[in-house]
């Protein structure tokens, strides 16, 4: 029998099947990041039934069970003011998700462009924003929208106006200018996976229609939308999912107290109690009940998606 080589027998040990524990072993390291930076910061929660005063240890602060859910939900100052956050919270998300199919368009629009540079110049200008902090974004907004900002200073001069117009010192269309800020930053971003996508799309089925005399705007319509279709309901039920994590940096770097009643989310709200209100207790129970209903609310997406399309996402 001839012997093998070191080349022939890397060959042949590369094309033997990976067993279930080199699959594991493959991906363990993620596993363990996941646990680390998702699962191990729960123990956190145990601060919500102590009446914790930083920076004491835990051990010397007054347990206190169920009062901070109780407080929570006991006080009518508190419970006002907390709907109040509720309302802001499920107001920006129901806007992300009925703009949540802009992407998508976007992406198909994209598509279209023949022009190489061209497409590619787009998809990076629309990209980059997703890289630019909130603290950056915010930044240009004063620049442009301050009262002595660029577009102030141009209707003045233009004489349209005479007195500068409150964009960010103003409550007026706050859940509006968040949605805006929110779509320019992230629309590039959202349309990368459905690029993908399109790029999976059968060849063939694009020139049988072609071949039957359909355009460029009926292509779009009958094969890359529908194609489209499961990725996006995908993405919209993890959406649905995280309904209450709106997060907290857009939010805190564009509120002041003008517009402090419509623009605090739950996040922000939890930031501001824990940290400006001293009272991190309190805040801890927020998160805790959050979480919770985050929770709920993937578990009964999961369940509608199942039943409706015989898939489950988790």
């Amino acid at each position: 029998m001839k012997k093998e080589t070191p080349a022939q027998k890397a060959i042949r040990k590369q094309n033997q099947p990976k067993t279930k524990k080199e699959y594991f072993l493959w991906v363990l390291p993620f596993l363990i990041l996941v646990f680390i930076f998702s699962y191990f910061p729960l123990h956190g929660w145990i601060y919500a039934f102590y009446d914790y005063k930083a920076p004491l240890k835990l051990s010397q602060c007054e347990f206190v069970g169920l009062q901070w859910f109780k407080t929570l939900f006991g006080n009518k100052t508190q419970v006002a003011q907390l709907m109040q956050v509720m309302k802001n919270t499920f107001a920006m998300s129901l806007l992300g998700i009925a703009t949540s199919i802009l992407p998508v368009f976007f992406a198909m629009f994209l598509n279209e462009i023949k022009c190489k540079w061209f497409k590619t110049l787009v998809q990076t200008l629309t990209t980059l924003p997703n890289f630019i902090s909130w603290v950056l974004v915010y930044s240009i907004a004063f620049c442009l929208f301050s009262n002595t900002g660029m577009v102030n200073t141009l209707l003045q001069n233009a004489g349209i106006i005479t007195t500068p117009i409150k964009f960010l010192d103003s409550d007026s269309h706050t859940w509006l200018w968040m949605l805006l800020w929110n779509t320019w930053k992230g629309l590039g971003w959202g349309a990368i996976m459905y690029l993908a996508s399109i790029t999976s799309i059968d060849q063939e089925l694009y020139e049988a229609a072609r071949v039957d005399g359909a355009g460029r705007f009926s292509l779009m319509k009958n094969i890359t939308f529908p194609a489209l279709m499961p990725t996006f309901f995908v993405m919209l039920m993890l959406s649905i999912g995280n309904f209450l994590n709106n997060g907290m940096d857009q939010y805190y770097v564009f509120q002041n107290s003008f517009n402090k009643e419509h623009i605090q989310v739950l996040d922000l709200y939890v930031y501001n109690i824990g940290m400006t209100g001293g009272s991190l207790s309190m805040a801890t129970a927020i998160s805790a009940l959050k979480s919770i209903v985050s929770v709920v609310l993937l578990t009964v997406v999961n369940w509608i998606s199942k039943k409706t399309r015989g898939e489950s996402i988790i």
